[in-house]
């Protein structure tokens, strides 16, 4: 193993790799072999290094519609489930053949928010993935598409993108290597704009940064450059380097982690984050938003305090007390999250004023504090 190498196992320890479904299809309406067993060859082949690995993979839509002899999209949910619950099991026999060639054994975790959404689930299936990494298993991770429905928002991922980017926080991945049909995040549309540049570092997700990935998606896949935009921010909020490429690239897993610069680089926003914090920002459990002024942002942040009724200007969404919100300033910012000393319908009544009304505003009284300083989680 040469230095550079060397260096990048330090980094590049406990990876978790995206494999979307314009990539395993080649753009084609079937699981394209050739690229399976190019892809599994190189997670081998860094197993064999010494790296823990997870892949989590799209695709079982796209087999089960080949396998029916489907030409076209049927559209709702119900044939969806019908496809997904005929294509997984194709899509994890094909990765059982290609990873039995290396004698890795392979194991399968379906997953919904809702499995991860209170704090003993989202404990549980870390336990059980880790003890696959520590056993030198390969779990394939998808989302149980057969019982989370579009109608369901709570329960549904919505791409696995945004599944990956749980994952990499549920188990405290160093890299998020999500492998596409595109080479990364550009100045402009390269479609469309000859001169658009690929973006090689990103060292924070703003506003800027979202209007660059724009919404399109791809034929066959759910997420576009925005889900992956969305999954690197919540991700790199862990703690965790995310980095999107072409997964076509040759050996492209093995050439980024031996150090080369490939793809879009999305730069960690913190350092790794205990437990608590990181299903916290996980977004899983988030019930609602509050809004607070210039005033309360330089509070929680500069001075390390509580979050006070004085310092809320509004709030979206129905929440109880003990909920999870999002916090964030005039602007639109995300500040952090933290959970909620009082329900929606109280913080509406007490907003804007100072602690020692509180009792008189709604008879009774929780505290001074909206949200305490030991349940914040600042970004």
């Amino acid at each position: 193993m040469d230095k550079t190498e060397s260096s990048s196992a330090v980094l590049y320890q406990r990876i978790v790799a995206k494999f979307g479904t314009s990539l395993l299809t080649g753009g084609t309406s079937y699981l394209k072999m050739d690229i399976m067993s190019n892809l599994v060859a190189q997670v081998a082949r860094l197993q064999k290094q010494g790296r823990e690995l997870l892949i989590v993979s799209s695709g079982a839509i796209a087999s089960g519609r080949h396998k029916l002899g489907l030409t076209k999209k049927i559209k709702g949910i119900p044939y969806k489930q019908v496809l997904a619950s005929v294509g997984q099991s194709r899509l994890m026999y094909t990765y059982e053949q290609l990873f039995g060639k290396y004698d890795i054994t392979i194991a399968q975790a379906l997953l919904t928010k809702a499995d991860l959404s209170d704090r003993s689930g989202y404990l549980n299936t870390r336990n059980t993935l880790l003890a696959l990494l520590e056993l030198g298993v390969i779990c394939i991770v998808n989302e149980n598409d057969v019982v989370a429905v579009d109608e369901i928002r709570e329960a549904k991922f919505g791409d696995n993108d945004n599944l990956s980017a749980m994952v990499a926080n549920l188990i405290d991945a160093d890299l998020l290597l999500i492998l596409s049909d595109t080479a990364g995040l550009y100045t402009a549309d390269p479609h469309l704009n000859p001169d658009a540049k690929l973006i090689p570092i990103v060292e924070k997700i703003d506003a800027k940064i979202e209007r660059l990935a724009g919404g399109s998606t791809g034929k066959l896949g759910v997420g576009g450059m925005i889900t992956k935009i969305e999954a690197a921010k919540l991700a790199t909020a862990s703690g965790v380097t995310v980095i999107i490429v072409d997964g076509k690239l040759p050996n492209v897993m093995l050439r980024i982690i031996a150090g080369e610069q490939l793809g879009t680089r999305f730069l960690p926003t913190s350092n790794k984050r205990e437990s608590r914090e990181r299903w916290m920002l996980s977004g899983l459990s988030t019930k609602g938003k509050i809004f607070v002024d210039a005033g309360a942002v330089e509070a929680l942040r500069k001075q390390n305090r509580s979050l006070l009724a004085a310092g809320i200007t509004h709030i979206e969404g129905s929440f109880k007390r003990g909920d999870i919100v999002n916090i964030y300033d005039t602007e639109g910012n995300r500040v952090g999250c933290g959970i909620s000393n009082y329900n929606a319908a109280d913080i509406k009544t007490i907003k804007g004023a100072h602690s020692s009304e509180i009792a008189a505003l709604l008879s009774y009284d929780y505290g001074s504090e909206v949200v305490h300083r030991n349940n914040l989680v600042l970004l």
